[in-house]
């Protein structure tokens, strides 16, 4: 007999399905690369993360290998209790010297996820006289972070910077920080780093970048937004997650030696969960070598190619694409179902590509985010974009 509270979960699904609002996930069965298996059929894949093409990279894998044979599976406890490996002390020193050109007296910390980072520093470095200042389009996990944490939080619109400077001018706080994503992961654009960056100094408030998106692509060495914006100052807090352009998984935050130490001590996302297995900070050690390196520069540059492939070719006569200068190439659709269509119809030809709808966007802006990678070649690009354009004919 099905209970009262089954029979209303039952109820909301169907509400979620008439919306056009229900998630279903697909089963990949090969590694992430642009062609993939993926419900036993090969198709061309515009939709993962991987910006530089290193989920793949048979450096990494070999490393990830090593890893594996020298630590173990597992890290069996916390880093505070007996998980912190010499392979995760080796990663954050290599983290922290990569980083050191845009943030003074860097030290870095690991986590599992972007979203346990974003958790741990907005619930460490706030109490209830800190005021927050978050952006409209942040990500889900900032703000959770500000939900969580016992500060007051105030929205000001995308890219208002000037909205801001009066926000920041009229709080009487002693505790003040702006919290922004470096890279807007729906729309790919990209937010004002400098200018708030001057706001901070100007107020004396912290600045929280959420780079994920940014980190390994952006900037000449790939070292991200901040390296792109050319900034570089000691309430600089960092968030750059590993499992996106570094192709492995986790996070780091990056910041001033101090911020970390009072991380360390009191952010309980840290204190309390299992570290990563040790495996996977010895093949991040490879994935950052090579961010840094020629090849890394080579596929940044590639990469910016395809982005320039992709714009220069797309003719749209009823969608709307709103032409990132990122990887994320964002088409505007509007309905869910329309959405939905276009992405199964761009599926069956052979295309995958993530259908983005409510609540991850406002209503009426479904949107096919197409995300390019240096794996791709120019031909996926314009093959892709041809089956576009014929979508609108």
């Amino acid at each position: 007999m099905t209970t009262h509270l089954i029979t209303s979960l039952q109820q909301k699904l169907k509400q979620l399905d008439a919306r056009g609002l229900r998630r279903r996930r697909r089963i990949t069965e090969s590694p992430c690369a642009p062609q993939v298996q993926v419900d036993g059929k090969t198709k061309l894949a515009f939709c993962s993360n991987d910006y530089l093409g290193l989920a793949s990279h048979p450096q990494i894998i070999a490393a990830l290998r090593e890893g594996a044979s020298r630590y173990g599976a597992g890290s069996g406890a916390s880093h505070l209790i007996s998980g912190h490996s010499r392979a995760h002390a080796l990663l954050e020193d290599r983290l922290a010297e990569f980083m050191a050109p845009d943030i003074e007296a860097v030290r870095t910390l690991t986590f599992c996820t972007g979203y346990m980072a974003n958790l741990a520093v907005l619930s460490a470095m706030t109490d209830r006289d800190t005021d927050l200042f978050c952006e409209q389009l942040n990500h889900a996990s900032l703000i959770d972070g500000a939900r969580l944490s016992r500060a007051s939080v105030q929205v000001y619109p995308h890219g208002a910077v000037d909205q801001l400077a009066l926000m920041l001018a009229a709080s009487r706080s002693p505790g003040k920080m702006v919290v922004t994503d470096s890279v807007f992961s729906m729309d790919g654009d990209l937010a004002p780093l400098a200018d708030l960056l001057a706001l901070c100094e100007q107020h004396d408030a912290w600045l929280l970048v959420d780079d994920a998106h940014g980190f390994g692509v952006l900037g000449q060495h790939g070292r991200g937004a901040l390296e792109q914006a050319g900034i570089r100052s000691q309430r600089l807090i960092y968030m750059g997650t590993l499992g996106k352009a570094a192709g492995v998984g986790g996070a780091f935050i990056a910041a001033h030696e101090s911020v970390i130490e009072w991380l360390l001590q009191r952010a309980r996302p840290y204190i309390y969960s299992t570290a990563t297995p040790p495996a996977l900070a010895h093949a991040l050690l490879a994935s950052i070598d090579l961010i840094d390196s020629a090849e890394g520069a080579q596929r940044r540059t590639h990469l910016g190619n395809l982005i320039s492939t992709f714009r220069s070719q797309l003719q749209l006569q009823h969608w709307h694409c709103l032409l990132s200068e990122t990887p994320i190439q964002p088409v505007i659709i509007g309905s869910n179902d329309d959405t939905m269509n276009a992405a199964a119809r761009l599926y069956e030809q052979g295309y995958w590509v993530g259908a983005i709808r409510p609540p991850t966007v406002p209503v009426g802006t479904g949107r096919l985010r197409i995300t390019l990678s240096a794996s791709h070649s120019r031909a996926d690009v314009t093959d892709l974009v041809a089956a576009l354009n014929a979508l609108q004919a």
